[in-house]
């Protein structure tokens, strides 16, 4: 899994994802799990991740955010953002 850390300056969140999907530069990128390391700028639109829950398959929840900055290292990811 991934750790995946997110933080505004009203709020954060902590959640645990197998997938990763944000609004890079160029377009939408997905982050795996053993995802090489990587910092990238965040556009606006929707941060997506997708996890098991304990209940049973696969789920997915989202974020709308204005822009943000990403940093990923051994499955630990950090998402600073401004949201909407």
């Amino acid at each position: 899994m991934i750790s995946v850390e997110i933080l505004s300056p009203e709020w954060s969140r902590h959640v645990e994802a197998e997938a990763v999907f944000l609004p890079g530069a160029e377009g939408e990128f997905e982050v795996l799990i053993n995802h090489a390391p990587i910092i990238s700028l965040l556009t606006p639109g929707k941060i997506r991740w997708r996890n098991i829950p304990e209940s049973g398959g696969p789920s997915e929840d989202s974020l709308e955010i204005k822009g943000g900055v990403v940093r990923l290292k051994d499955n630990k990811m950090q998402i600073c953002i401004e949201t909407r």
